[in-house]
Parts: structure tokens; C-alpha cells; sequence
């Protein structure tokens, strides 16, 4: 996930999941699955809705965008569901500039899975689904996601909304954008502004999320 930081917005780009990639073991009200995201899944859900919603941490209450707004473009491609959106919610800003947006999530509803038991463990290939939303993580949502990377509810009822998230954590970097501080100082002989930035490149370090990273990094 990239992260580029201007002063009054936050550009936002990365994959929120993967195709045609067997997920690390998940958990239900049924047990353990894994799960694969089908080739074609995300394409005919975005044909289908193009009013998906862009939120923090799944909460509706913290709406941050849409496509239909404008501000959020996703697309299928040979890796992916690609997410690229600029948000200018003061709350995001804070959280980007202090280091705490940690990844991507979404949330799903079936549409067409196949299911079937291979060594005693469920695998579930979702040829198609209804995708509602997908969500920037902050790292207050990083336990819950530690090592299983899910926050389902009924993921076999067939009616409850679904989340995945990634394991993109590690990473994360980010551009700030600033105007030079010998720049902000007006000059009564310049009618003009400057119009060109400083871009400052940073890497966030996610050292106090070791254990997290280290377990993601693991493919099944």
C-alpha cells in the first residue's frame, strides 16, 4: 500500500486482495477454511455496483468515499482487486502523517462458491460475490487480523456480510508532500506563488507490528 500525504488530502494506493491465491487458514462459526478469490469475481461485482463505499475499519459510520463520489477507482487485474483513492477526511490525514494506516480490507457477500474438503480442511473458491465495501485498516484493527486475517460473520450462512484483509502490512510506505518553509514566507515583490513541493519519501516502520509481519510473510 502506498500512502502519499498533501496538505489537505491523503492519496491511498494498493491491491485490497489477491486472485486465484489460496489464503492462509480462516476461521468461521464452522471451523477452519481456505479460501480462493476466482479470476473474475471482483470484475463482475464492480459491473454490478458502481456505488461501492470506501471506509475506515468496516465502520459505516466513518464513510470516507465512493466510486460513485469519485474518489475511489477499483479495478480487476492479472494480481487483483487495485484500490487507488484520495480522501480528504482530517481523521485519515492525522492517521497517515502519524504512521497508522497499516493495510486494506473488504466486505463481501456470496454469490457462487464451490466447496469441497481436500486433507480434512474446507476450500472455498468464490467464483462471484457482491462486494459492498472496502476499508482502509488503521492499526487498531491489527490484533484482530493476527494470523488469521479475517472478521467473518457466518461465513457458511450464505446471508451474513464477510471481511478479508491482506497481508500487504510490511509493506506500507509514503510520500509527504510540504512546501519548503523558505517558500511559505510571503514576499511582497512575488505576484506569483511557487508552485513546485519538496516530496520527502519515508518508510514506515512497523517494528512494533514484528510478530504480525513475520506470520503474514508465511504462504500456506
Amino acid at each position: 500500500m502506498k500512502v502519499n500525504i498533501r496538505a489537505d488530502s491523503v492519496e491511498i494506493e494498493g491491491y485490497v486482495n489477491a486472485i486465484e491465491r489460496d489464503s492462509k487458514p480462516l476461521w468461521s462459526r464452522m471451523g477452519q477454511f481456505i479460501e480462493r478469490i476466482c479470476k473474475g469475481a471482483f470484475k463482475k461485482a464492480l459491473q454490478r455496483n458502481d456505488d461501492v463505499k470506501i471506509l475506515l475499519n468496516h465502520n459505516p459510520n466513518k464513510e470516507l468515499g465512493s466510486t460513485k463520489q469519485g474518489n475511489l477507482e477499483l479495478t480487476e487485474d492479472n494480481i487483483g482487486l487495485h484500490a487507488r483513492a484520495v480522501i480528504s477526511d482530517p481523521d485519515i490525514i492525522r492517521k497517515a502523517r502519524n504512521n497508522e494506516l497499516v493495510g486494506w480490507s473488504f466486505g463481501f457477500y456470496d454469490r457462487s462458491v464451490i466447496k469441497r474438503v481436500i486433507d480434512g480442511m474446507l476450500h472455498r473458491a468464490v467464483e462471484d460475490l457482491d462486494l459492498d465495501e472496502v476499508s482502509i485498516l488503521d492499526n487498531t484493527k491489527t490484533p484482530a487480523y493476527d494470523g488469521t486475517l479475517i472478521m467473518a460473520r457466518d461465513a457458511d450462512s450464505g446471508g451474513a456480510m464477510q471481511f478479508r484483509a491482506e497481508p500487504f502490512i510490511d509493506e506500507v510506505t509514503t510520500n509527504i508532500e510540504e512546501t519548503p518553509a523558505e517558500e511559505k514566507r510571503e514576499d511582497p515583490q512575488e505576484t506569483q506563488p511557487k508552485q513546485h513541493n519538496e516530496v520527502v519519501e519515508k518508510i514506515i516502520d512497523y517494528s512494533v507490528h514484528e510478530k504480525f509481519i513475520k506470520e503474514n510473510k508465511e504462504e500456506n
